[in-house]
């Protein structure tokens, strides 16, 4: 009997360490990702409206060129601003248009947050109940 509830224990240990822990990593790890890209749109929101608070018609910047290698650049007309929808892909919009391109985002990108954090709790939830079965099958205290 004592043999078999320590293969027990060992199993639900294995299915925490092996399944559950890297689920959680992962559940994380996917979350942060999008929190980074709801932190972008969020920038560029803020962004196109100092712009648009400025009245700024032309542009001088510094343009990332890859491996943190930076070119002067001049924008004699910022009317108009290309956004990554995704995919590699470039839509050209103007102020108002990004702007109500990037609410869209936004929502969407909270609940996807939303959903996530979900999963990640749903994923404690599962670890705490494994954990307290061990402590059942150990007749450990509360």
């Amino acid at each position: 009997m004592d043999r078999e509830r320590q293969e027990k224990v060992q199993r639900f240990e294995e299915f925490i360490d092996r399944r559950l822990k890297p689920d959680l990593v992962k559940a994380i790890a996917e979350r942060d990702k999008v929190f980074e890209k709801q932190k972008v749109f969020s920038d560029l929101r803020s962004n196109i409206q100092r712009l648009e608070e400025n009245n700024v018609t032309n542009l001088k910047t510094m343009v990332n060129l890859g491996s943190e290698v930076y070119a002067k650049a001049e924008v004699p007309d910022t009317s108009r601003i290309f956004v990554d929808v995704g995919l590699g892909f470039h839509v050209e919009f103007t102020w108002s248009e990004a702007l109500k391109y990037i609410s869209m985002r936004e929502e969407k990108l909270a609940k996807d947050i939303e959903e996530r954090s979900r999963s990640i709790a749903s994923i404690k939830a599962h670890i705490k109940l494994v954990l307290e079965g061990i402590r059942e099958l150990l007749n450990l205290p509360d």
